[in-house]
C-alpha cells in the first residue's frame, strides 16, 4: 500500500492541471488517481475543524481559482427538517429554536460542496446570528471566534472509482472510450460543531461535488 501511495503521488505531481469539468478518461490509471484524490481530501477534511478553510486550501493547492477564496452562496427559501436524531445530538429540548441554512461553497465558479446546516441561535452571539441571516459568509468563518472543534459523525465515499476488493487483487474495469461516469456528489461528511465549553451548537451535512476532483 505504501508503494501504491508513493506511485500515485508521483503520477499526480506530473499530471497536467485540469478540472473535473473537463472530463476524466475511463482508464485504470484515471480511476486510481481519482480514488487517491478523494482519499486525500477526505483525510484533510477529517483533520481540520473548518471545512471552509480546508476547501480554500484545496482550491489554492489545485489552482481552481485565483484568488483561492471560498464563498458561500446561500440557497434562499430552502428548508429541510432537522434529522430525527438532531435534537439529541445538539443536546436541546423539543421547544428550543433551531435555524436551517443551506449554502453552496464555491471557489471561483466551481461549486465544491453543498452544505446543510442546522444550528442553535441561542448558542451564538447576536452579531453572528445577524451575519448568518444577512450575508453569504461561510458558517465556519462567521463562528470562528468561538474557537470551535468539530466531531465527525460519519465520512462516506458516495462513489468509488475502483471496485470493492481492488486492493486484494480484484480485476480493475477495462479502459473504455467513454468518459468516466462520475456522480454529482462523491463524498459526504456529517459532523457536530462544539464550542470551547464543549457545547454542541451546529449539525452539518456536507456533500462534496465531483468538482473537487482536479487532475484527470
Amino acid at each position: 500500500m505504501r508503494n501504491f501511495v508513493a506511485c500515485v503521488a508521483t503520477l499526480l505531481a506530473i499530471a497536467p492541471m485540469a478540472s473535473a469539468r473537463d472530463g476524466w478518461p475511463d482508464t485504470p490509471l484515471a480511476r486510481t488517481q481519482a480514488l487517491a484524490e478523494l482519499q486525500t481530501l477526505n483525510a484533510e477534511l477529517l483533520s481540520h475543524p473548518s471545512a471552509t478553510l480546508t476547501l480554500e486550501h484545496w482550491c489554492g493547492a489545485h489552482h481552481l481559482a485565483a484568488p483561492a477564496k471560498v464563498v458561500a452562496h446561500r440557497v434562499q427559501g430552502a428548508n429541510k427538517p432537522l434529522p430525527p436524531d438532531g435534537r439529541t445530538l445538539l443536546g436541546i429540548g423539543p421547544q428550543e429554536p433551531v435555524r436551517y441554512r443551506r449554502v453552496q461553497l464555491a471557489c471561483g465558479d466551481t461549486v465544491l460542496s453543498d452544505a446543510d446546516n442546522w444550528y442553535v441561535p441561542a448558542r451564538l452571539t447576536a452579531a453572528m446570528n445577524r451575519q448568518l441571516d444577512t450575508s453569504d459568509m461561510p458558517f465556519g468563518k462567521v463562528v470562528h471566534a468561538l474557537h470551535f472543534r468539530r466531531q465527525t459523525l460519519s465520512a462516506d465515499l458516495l462513489w468509488s472509482p475502483l471496485p470493492q476488493g481492488w486492493d486484494s487483487g480484484a480485476a480493475l474495469p477495462p479502459a473504455s472510450s467513454q468518459p468516466l461516469a462520475i456522480p454529482p456528489h462523491v463524498l459526504q461528511h456529517r459532523a457536530l460543531l462544539y464550542t470551547q465549553g464543549n457545547q454542541p451548537f451546529s449539525l452539518v451535512v456536507e456533500s462534496y461535488t465531483a468538482s473537487v476532483l482536479t487532475r484527470p
